[in-house]
């Protein structure tokens, strides 16, 4: 089997197409184009009001890149609700890589020496493409985006990629948007220059994040 490279992965992306494995220990991947692309207006972020009151709470500390390939690694974890997952070693492989290279990212949320929530995506232009997330702990994955949320807002992002839209997505404003829609938006948002921040303070993403929508879901 012919190995995928990271540039070939980048260019996929850059045409609005993205692997994943049937599950975890599958070796093959199958490229994905929906019909529908779920994405996070960035300006239109819905912040619950729970999350304002865990944004100014010392118990975690926020870091980026820290831990990227142990954040996959959790990603990629079966749990309760999810008994397996589109992970595979090849993805895992790939995107270390563009880490490596400057181009994938995690934000990290510890609790001291312990990761117990995060996500990680891909970085090109000023779009990002959310990959996954985890909690070890309630709420730490919704931490995470809020502090993505904002570092992208900070960094002149424009787009933000969730690929579908799920439940805890919704809740945030993620929508969804046909294909040609989203490639016209993709295609803007590659010909622009952006800065990713993964670990600002507490009290400046609130500011970023204060002037967005406001709601009442924990």
């Amino acid at each position: 089997m012919i190995r995928l490279t990271a540039e070939q992965l980048v260019r996929a992306y850059s045409m609005g197409i993205f692997p994943m494995a049937r599950h975890r220990q599958d070796a093959r991947l199958f490229w994905i184009d929906p019909e529908e692309r779920g994405i996070l207006p960035i300006e239109d972020f819905h912040l619950p009001q729970s999350m304002r009151k865990l944004l100014r709470r010392p118990d975690w500390t926020i870091r980026c890149d820290s831990a990227f390939e142990q954040v996959m690694r959790l990603c990629a974890e079966p749990t309760e609700k999810r008994p397996d997952t589109w992970i595979n070693d090849e993805i895992l492989r790939l995107f270390v890589e563009l880490n490596g290279f400057g181009l994938a990212h995690s934000v990290e949320v510890w609790r001291g020496d312990d990761l117990v929530g995060g996500l990680y995506g891909l970085a090109l232009g000023s779009a990002f493409f959310g990959e996954s997330m985890f909690s070890r702990e309630t709420n730490t994955s919704k931490l995470a985006l809020a502090y993505l949320v904002a570092g992208l807002k900070k960094g002149g992002f424009t787009l933000l990629d969730t690929q579908f839209v799920t439940d805890h997505l919704a809740q945030f404003g993620t929508i969804e948007i046909p294909r040609r829609d989203y490639l016209q938006k993709l295609a803007d948002a590659l010909d622009r220059q952006a800065t990713f921040y993964g670990a600002l303070p507490g009290d400046e993403v609130l500011a970023l994040l204060s002037s967005q929508s406001i709601t009442q879901i924990s």
